[in-house]
């Protein structure tokens, strides 16, 4: 029954959701230097301990718990999709609040985003046959190069540049401006999750039974397994609360674009990729506030 569901989704409507991203990322770089990014050209060891958490550890997670739960193969599908997309762009603002390595956030949100042209198609390719029943759905898929740069750009480099010069140029202004800054993010940042609510209500009130759960178990686990492979390579609490979140925020929308180009918006992967990305905002928004109002500012705490 699920299949037969029509999620509303309008790619138009991408407009105005990215502008809504662009600001956040505005907000975001308004706190960054320079010297954040090199710090990381110096430290290696961190991006790459995110991006096998991020790339390679939660696909594996997905896989087993779909292994564990046995769904349908259509929300089977749905779930690997959402874990071989690349981070959200909404990571950046929710390790932003919650007092995170920023900067880490926004290169692995930038680089997978990048490389989702080859690693998307390739892991989904590679991983679909493991699924009971994924080898009848099986279905090539292809990631736009230029529609990923040209997401990288307009959502993180323009207004990453013009927000870093902004501070660099004229700090006291930039002061003044941050705090009305970040009240308006964080009115955007709820008002997605109204909208996502509002758009799909008649679909979240007779069919979200059959995910919630799912998507629940599976976003949590991400956002655990992001912190713990940090922690387990001894980072420190700053840099796993970024790659806690780029671990457990993905491109959702991406991968409904994919559900409705690839697979005529399989109601069961279509679900699957809707709630996730109606979820990912709660519980990070929860996860964000909680380390936040721990007040672990230092970057070794």
């Amino acid at each position: 029954m699920i299949d037969n569901v029509q999620v509303n989704f309008n790619p138009e409507q991408l407009t105005l959701l990215n502008f809504c991203l662009a600001f956040l990322m505005f907000g975001v770089a308004l706190d960054l230097k320079i010297d954040h990014f090199k710090m990381l050209y110096r430290q290696p060891k961190i991006p790459i301990v995110g991006f096998i958490s991020q790339i390679i550890l939660l696909p594996l997670l997905t896989i087993g718990l779909i292994f564990l739960f046995k769904p349908p193969v259509s929300i089977a599908l749905g779930m690997l999709l959402v874990s071989v997309c690349p981070g959200g762009n909404v990571s950046n603002f929710a390790t932003h609040l919650a007092k995170g390595n920023v900067a880490l956030s926004v290169l692995m949100t930038s680089m997978s985003t990048l490389m989702a042209i080859i690693t998307t198609p390739l892991l989904f390719s590679l991983l679909t046959p493991l699924i009971p029943g994924g080898k009848e759905f099986q279905q090539e898929i292809y990631v736009s190069p230029l529609d990923m740069i040209g997401t990288t750009v307009k959502l993180i480099l323009i207004p990453l540049i013009i927000g870093m010069l902004l501070n660099y140029r004229f700090p006291t202004f930039t002061k003044r401006l941050l705090k009305p800054v970040q009240v308006l993010s964080l009115l955007i940042f709820f008002g997605f999750v109204i909208v996502a609510i509002y758009g799909n209500w008649d679909n979240i009130t007779n069919y979200l039974h059959l995910v919630f759960f799912i998507v629940l178990v599976n976003n949590g686990l991400a956002l655990l397994l992001g912190y713990s492979f940090a922690k387990l390579n001894r980072l420190p609490l700053y840099d796993a609360k970024a790659i806690a979140f780029e671990t457990g925020i993905h491109n959702s929308g991406l991968g409904l674009i994919l559900i409705f180009n690839f697979f005529n918006g399989l109601g069961g992967m279509a679900m699957i990729a809707a709630w996730w990305g109606v979820w990912h905002l709660i519980s990070g928004a929860a996860l964000a506030f909680y380390w936040r109002k721990r007040g672990d500012k230092a970057k070794g705490s």
